[in-house]
């Protein structure tokens, strides 16, 4: 090729407008959104609800591709997790809860089986009892990574979003919420509102981001169909031997009371475990050199609302550091 022609090529080539990573993805997300619309359309969400719920919807949101790859649950230790989110100012501000809501939180105890204070504790590491409740409009969220994949459930819970809009069990204004598009006080995300709110105080409406029995009512909707066993504790941290076999540990390796007493695990303490043939998994979330738990039944119910092992923890260690509280009348 001549130089001169080839200076030519190179000088036109530049002269081009060049598409960055954003318009590139943008590009691509449009014909996705609109492969979205018609499933929504399909399923018979109308028109206008679509036209709505997806007019500021015009590319992915950085911020929430951010926080789903980097979440605390999955990146810190859990003694670390526990510290920062199971802090003197949560634990203080629970009992005041506690006080300041008594019927209420003892209406749910009585009606659901939940104790006061688990619901309490999960109010406080949910949305800080109320004060941070996301201010993200739920269908970018919830489009952001449903386009993203790595996640499928997500593009389920946005076509679970535009239903509620489209029922108007819930409105467009308070479809704000995480990064993850979890929703009002108890950070539910839309299949979990349709599925466990409730109406606490018998107006006829289930509102979880302002009216506080219908908070506390749907914790402990959730926690019950969770399969939470009334009259059971979650758990406790322990002592182990230090050759205890890893073996033994994990999960889905429940042994009694008694024979985890036989094989000289302690109460944190120093006592002896009470002896009964009530089962439990001993788990060491940080590793055999970390804190060591005994987790019962109702830990499970736990991690049915969040899969994070150290999340479950921090609801059952806030909720023992309120127990000494009243329980309420």
């Amino acid at each position: 090729m001549p130089v001169a022609l080839g200076l030519l090529l190179l000088l036109l080539t530049l002269s081009l407008p060049q598409s960055t990573p954003a318009e590139t993805t943008n590009t691509a997300f449009q014909p996705w959104l609109e492969e979205l619309r018609q499933e929504a359309l399909a399923e018979g969400i109308h028109p206008d609800t679509l036209a709505a719920a997806l007019a500021t919807v015009k590319a992915p949101r950085a911020r929430v591709l951010h926080q789903d790859r980097h979440q605390a649950e999955t990146k810190e230790q859990t003694r670390r997790y526990l510290a920062r989110r199971v802090d003197r100012q949560r634990i203080e501000e629970g009992r005041t809860m506690l006080k300041r809501y008594p019927t209420w939180l003892g209406r749910m105890e009585q009606r659901y089986g939940i104790p006061h204070q688990i619901i309490v504790a999960l109010w406080g590491l949910e949305s800080h009892y109320g004060r941070h409740r996301g201010n993200i409009p739920v269908f970018q969220a919830l489009a952001t990574l449903a386009y993203n994949g790595r996640r499928p459930l997500f593009r389920r819970e946005l076509i679970e979003a535009l239903h509620l809009l489209d029922q108007k069990q819930v409105s467009l204004a308070h479809l704000t919420g995480s990064w993850a598009g979890a929703m009002g006080q108890c950070q539910f995300l839309p299949s979990s509102f349709r599925h466990y709110a409730a109406d606490g105080n018998g107006d006829g409406r289930r509102d979880i981001w302002g009216t506080l029995p219908d908070v506390f009512a749907s914790i402990a909707n959730y926690l019950k169909q969770a399969g939470w066993c009334s009259g059971q504790d979650w758990g406790q941290r322990v002592q182990r031997p230090d050759r205890l076999d890893s073996t033994f540990t994990g999960l889905g390796k429940p042994r009694s009371l008694y024979q985890w007493h036989e094989l000289g695990v302690r109460q944190a303490d120093g006592s002896v475990l009470p002896p009964e043939e009530r089962s439990a998994a001993l788990i060491e979330p940080d590793g055999p050199d970390g804190n060591a738990y005994l987790v019962y039944d109702n830990f499970h119910a736990l991690l049915r609302w969040n899969r994070s092992i150290a999340f479950a923890l921090a609801v059952g260690t806030l909720a023992d550091a309120l127990q000494e509280e009243a329980t309420p009348r």
